[in-house]
């Protein structure tokens, strides 16, 4: 199994991950700003049990995917400098449905989830915001996203984002602090440094899956943790 992670999360997460598989440090440099160019969910997404990827990430990227055997398809869009081009692939999709801002969303990922229900947020970087759990569960960092989801009678928990980590910024996502493989829900730091920690540790145990925290600090909000096999 691959881990793609950004090159500038925590060393201690780092090491915690690499007992789940083969850790993917990305960076990127010259094609977006500085806080976000290490971001997985800024250059890749999952839909329909596909992966599509950016077509401007670095070719040793391509290389590694096509050396490991790992599927893809090239997106149209290529992750552009500045808001909305950097946000056509942080895309939030499940069995069901794919969440996005529609006006900002590559044409291969429409594409691909044909036959899935759209709902439209206004919060262009989705999955820094947004994280899904099985039958229609999700936790958010962004309060327009909640009351859309609510409206569609989903089951959704706020996160306040403030004490989140993301460099340059006074503040980063609860969606980019974690990844989910299988059963197990991984955090790039500890939940105790959010306020509703003993909230979100029922919500998420609620669905059956494990909590698995890189390290002891704040969370660090690193474009979310990618699992490809």
């Amino acid at each position: 199994m691959l881990i793609i992670v950004d090159k500038k999360i925590p060393e201690k997460a780092k090491h915690k991950l690499k007992k789940f598989g083969e850790l993917v440090e990305f960076e990127t440099k010259g094609i977006t700003y500085e806080a976000i160019s290490g971001h997985p969910d800024i250059f890749f997404c999952q839909i329909a049990e596909q992966l599509v990827v950016a077509p401007n990430i670095p070719q040793e990227y391509f290389d590694l995917l096509d050396e490991k055997g790992i599927r893809y398809i090239k997106g149209e869009q290529e992750v552009g400098d500045k808001y909305p081009m950097s946000s056509c692939y942080n895309i939030v999709a499940d069995k069901k449905h794919i969440i996005h801002n529609f006006r900002n969303t590559d044409y291969i990922v429409n594409r691909i989830g044909e036959g899935l229900d759209l709902i439209h947020v206004d919060q262009g970087y989705t999955r820094c915001n947004l994280i899904s759990l099985e039958n229609d569960h999700y936790i958010s960092s962004d309060k327009g996203i909640e009351k859309t989801l609510n409206r569609f009678n989903k089951n959704v928990l706020f996160v306040n984002p403030q004490p989140i980590q993301l460099p340059g910024f006074s503040h980063g996502f609860f969606g980019g602090c974690v990844g989910i493989q299988d059963s197990k829900f991984f955090v790039i730091g500890s939940l105790k440094h959010l306020d509703n920690e003993s909230e979100i540790l029922e919500f998420v145990s609620s669905r059956n899956y494990e909590v698995i925290e890189l390290y002891d600090g704040s969370l660090f909000d690193g474009g979310s943790i990618l699992f490809l096999e």
